[in-house]
């Protein structure tokens, strides 16, 4: 059983979700809009499973959200896209933002089945990489320091003791191994030069993602395995380190 969060302004689509999750075993917690999406995360005793997240909303957008969940490290679960109006712009956007995947309404329940089961299967195999490093490492790859407490919480909480702020600083959740998904980039020059640098942290990103599986990494880019292969040697991509980082 997971513990799933649906985040959807439409009452009717609630409801249609919580009977289809319940039906499957899982734990499902619903929220009309981004403000009672937040409240759910944060009064939730542990971390969601996995997100399905409704791309218009009233107050807030679900790419907004999605955005604010990874600048602040609380991306650590995989999080679907839902939208009947959204464009393929809209869904690159979320997709390179984090999204696991993206859902167009009407959503049909074989396709709803596909995504979540492949959204826990993908947090499950984090969880048990996460759970395999050493404490000092899994604090690092939380953006913890040794004594568990974040730079910024402890800035927050001692800003608050001063009495210059009242916004609790954002939870520090476990963020996915490997390269960030956001990265820069330097533009001054030729653009064959550039492309090949964007590309290579593109594949070293979703290998880390995917802790080493060329089949789940030549599934999630859309290439076949022998062009990813030549691809990766191409761009000199080392792939014995994505085997150790799967492996360590």
């Amino acid at each position: 059983m997971a513990n799933i969060l649906v985040v959807d302004d439409e009452l009717g689509i609630r409801d249609l979700l919580l009977e289809i999750l319940n039906d499957e075993g899982h734990s499902v917690e619903l929220a009309e809009n981004a403000s009672a999406a937040r409240a759910a995360r944060q009064n939730f005793p542990e971390p969601f499973d996995l997100i399905l997240l409704d791309i218009w909303m009233p107050d807030t957008d679900g790419v907004t959200l999605l955005k604010e969940w990874s600048a602040s490290g609380q991306l650590s679960m995989p999080v679907i896209m839902m939208s009947g109006h959204a464009t393929i712009d809209t869904a690159v956007e979320a997709t390179k933002i984090g999204a696991h995947a993206f859902l167009e309404k009407p959503i049909t329940l074989q396709k709803l089945l596909k995504a979540v089961n492949e959204g826990l299967e993908r947090n499950a195999r984090q969880k048990a990489f996460r759970s395999a490093m050493p404490p000092a490492a899994a604090l690092k790859l939380m953006g913890l320091p040794p004594g568990g407490t974040s730079t910024a919480a402890t800035a927050a909480s001692n800003q608050d003791e001063q009495g210059g702020g009242t916004q609790a600083a954002p939870m520090a959740l476990a963020r996915t191994p490997g390269p960030a998904a956001e990265q820069s980039f330097d533009l001054d020059m030729p653009l064959r030069e550039a492309r090949d640098v964007f590309e290579k942290a593109y594949f070293e990103f979703h290998l880390a993602q995917e802790m080493g599986s060329m089949t789940r990494v030549a599934d999630k880019t859309g290439l076949e395995r022998t062009h990813l292969y030549r691809k990766l040697k191409q761009l000199g991509v080392d792939l014995s380190r994505s085997k150790r980082v799967a492996n360590a």
